[in-house]
Parts: structure tokens; sequence; C-alpha cells
């Protein structure tokens, strides 16, 4: 069942079932205006990047937003990041983005941002986070939740507004000054400085994450030589 309604000006379309939250918002994108956000309780078939399933029951934060920017744009997923890293810190938990659209704490993952669109015409940028559902056993070394965290179970409408109000203001900044964007974007990139493996395909590279450029790819020192990835899967290595 769908329900519509409005959290500081912001449309919001409210489901208790939904295969993606993506998918969904793909259906409406053109009848919408810029800036509507659709809302599920469950994804029965949530995914982040490559496809891959993300586990979404109930008590998570599995949303999307419509906005129609000048051009699709992968940098939309920092906005997504930044939006979840200062809603996660007012809620006195600090983290940080692992290079190109996850946020983790404490070596877990928390969230993921998932960026969809049709040039000209819109993108979609999805958010998963995990609030207050459970983790799966099988999953707990590698994800967290903010339930898990704090100790509490915690007010998911108030984390949808405060997520919502940070998205706001990121998304006028990449508008307006995406260098200041790229620049926190840095900043709270934790892989910088690190030895990393991507996974680019069916290619493996190694070496030292230096910088994130400003049009979003990632810098590596491989040996002396510099190297630009534009996409790939990160891994800290240990050795």
């Amino acid at each position: 069942m769908e329900k519509t309604e409005r959290i500081t000006g912001v449309r919001i379309i409210r489901l208790d079932e939904v295969d993606s939250t993506n998918e969904y918002a793909k259906t409406i994108a053109h009848e919408v205006p810029e800036g509507t956000v659709v809302v599920a309780k469950r994804q029965t078939a949530g995914r982040g990047r490559k496809g891959r399933s993300w586990t979404s029951p109930e008590g998570g934060l599995w949303m999307s937003v419509i906005m129609k920017p000048p051009r699709v744009d992968p940098r939309l997923a920092f906005v997504g990041a930044l939006a979840v890293v200062d809603t996660l810190a007012d809620f006195g938990i600090f983290s940080g983005i692992k290079w190109p659209n996850d946020v983790w704490v404490n070596g877990r993952k928390i969230s993921g941002i998932l960026v969809e669109g049709k040039a000209g015409e819109y993108s979609i940028l999805g958010i998963g986070l995990n609030v207050n559902n459970p983790i799966p056993e099988e999953l707990r070394n590698n994800a967290t939740s903010m339930m898990e965290l704090t100790g509490a179970k915690l007010p998911l409408e108030e984390v949808l507004k405060k997520l919502l109000m940070h998205l706001d203001g990121w998304y006028r900044v990449f508008l307006e000054r995406p260098d200041l964007l790229m620049a926190k974007v840095r900043e709270k990139t934790f892989i910088l400085g690190k030895p990393v493996t991507v996974i680019e395909g069916e290619k493996r590279i190694s070496g030292t994450a230096l910088d994130v450029l400003d049009d979003g790819s990632l810098l590596l020192d491989i040996g002396g030589q510099l190297k630009r990835i534009v996409y790939g899967d990160v891994s800290l290595r240990l050795f």
C-alpha cells in the first residue's frame, strides 16, 4: 500500500513492502517533482552495486530520492554518503566513507549508496542504512547497525528527518560548489594513505590510495606510478 505525505516540504511516498525502492522510483520519476522520496519498510529485492543483494528487513531505512540534475553524475553517491556520515554523527556515531559508495564504522559496513539514472532525464539516489534492523549472523563480522552501536532502538522517523536535511544541504553543495563537496569527501574517506586492492572487472590492482580526484575517481600509487581508478571494489590490505 502506498501512502504520500510531506516532511518539512519534502514529498514522501511510503510503502510497506517493495522489491526495490530504486526500481519503484524509476517508474514514477517522470511524473513527480525533483526531491520526491520513496521509503519502504521492507525490500524483497534490495540491491547494491553490480546487482548484489542487500538484506532489507523492517527496522532499517530503505529509501530512494528522485533527482533531476543537469546530467547523470556518479558523484551523487558522495552526496548520499556525506549525508549518512552527518546523520550518524548526529547520533554520536563517527563513520567514514569507503570509496566509492559505502559508509563504514569500525571496520564494518553500516550503509550503502546506489546511484542509477537516465541521461538527461533523472537520477535515483538509493540509500540503505542499518538502523534498528537485526544483522544476520553470517554478516556480523562485516556489517553493523545504529542500534548495535548505540545500544538502543532509535526513532526511525528522526533518523529519516535528519538524513533528509543533510541530503538537501549536500545536494545544494553538489550543484553550486562541487569542489567543496569533493574536499569533504577527501576528509571523510578513510582509505587514503593506506594500502588497498581494487578489483576492476577481472583485474586486481594493488597500491596505495592517494586521493579522490575532483571527478570522483580514486588515485592509486602503484610502485611509484600513478593510476586513476574510475570504478571498482576496494579492500584494505593487511600486509
